[in-house]
């Protein structure tokens, strides 16, 4: 049993979790939008994201000299290295127009990491804007990306899809500052600390509704991917309204990161 949990953990630790999360959505791009060659666009975000998220959690850690490389950290520096050669090697097959979007969320990775200004640590500490920075990067690399390099045209159906794609990932990182509530810095100005743990579930519970309305604008609607998007709402507005500062860390980097992959597979079993 203790192995297993060090098993769970590495694969949390080390992003891969959450890098399934976002090859999941790539996946419902290209399923959506009848995407024949998404293979690149999906692995391209899979290991990005493994690659981006263990740089914005390690690097600042490691250049500060507070990170002692334990045989686990040692393990994610060996699994990042490889993930950034395959990034490498599937950034190369995206068109080229991709190849410029691809590189704009690089480049807001970076400043979301790196100090660039004066007085300011990175755009990660920026008071109330992370929660902005990661909803949009999620929405560009797994939205955007396939479609632009699929050669698709940016119509309103793209956008209502995004809009929803950019509310799911929103109230997913809210459920996140609840929990971190007690451990983030108080200038972060994260919602909950702006607006308290309530008003902060009606918030996200409001975006939710928002989310099911535009089910109702969409050119493929249909009941049985109406009925997906409804359970997709409502499980998570139950993580949403269960989640308080004493949760579990597998509650949020575990359970609620999974929803992106069962909307996925349930988009497949009931389409």
């Amino acid at each position: 049993m203790h192995y297993l949990k060090k098993l769970l953990d590495f694969y949390i630790n080390s992003s891969i979790h959450v890098a399934l999360s976002v090859y999941a959505l790539v996946r419902m791009t290209g399923y959506l939008f009848d995407i024949a060659k998404i293979d690149a666009s999906a692995l391209f975000a899979f290991f990005g994201t493994i690659v981006g998220y263990n740089f914005v959690k390690y690097d600042a850690l490691a250049r500060i000299q507070k990170l002692q490389m334990r045989s686990e950290l040692k393990g994610i520096a060996v699994l990042s290295f490889l993930s950034f050669l395959a990034t490498g090697y599937y950034f190369f097959q995206l068109e080229e127009t991709t190849k410029i979007i691809a590189f704009v969320f690089l480049i807001l990775t970076i400043l979301y990491t790196l100090p660039f200004f004066p007085n300011r640590k990175n755009a990660r500490n920026w008071a109330g804007v992370k929660i902005y920075i990661v909803a949009l990067c999620w929405v560009g690399v797994t939205l955007f990306l396939p479609i632009i390099n699929a050669g698709i045209t940016l119509t309103l159906y793209v956008f209502v899809i995004a809009v929803q794609r950019f509310i799911l990932i929103f109230v997913l990182i809210l459920i996140f500052e609840i929990i971190d509530l007690q451990v983030d810095d108080p200038n972060l100005k994260t919602v909950p600390q702006q607006i308290g743990v309530e008003k902060t579930k009606i918030v996200g519970g409001l975006l939710l509704l928002l989310f099911i309305l535009l089910c109702f604008f969409q050119i493929d609607f249909s009941f049985p991917s109406l009925f997906v998007r409804l359970g997709v709402a409502f499980t998570i507005f139950l993580f949403l309204l269960f989640a308080h500062e004493k949760q579990s860390k597998y509650y949020s980097t575990f359970w609620a990161e999974s929803i992106p992959i069962l909307w996925w597979v349930l988009l497949l079993v009931f389409s």
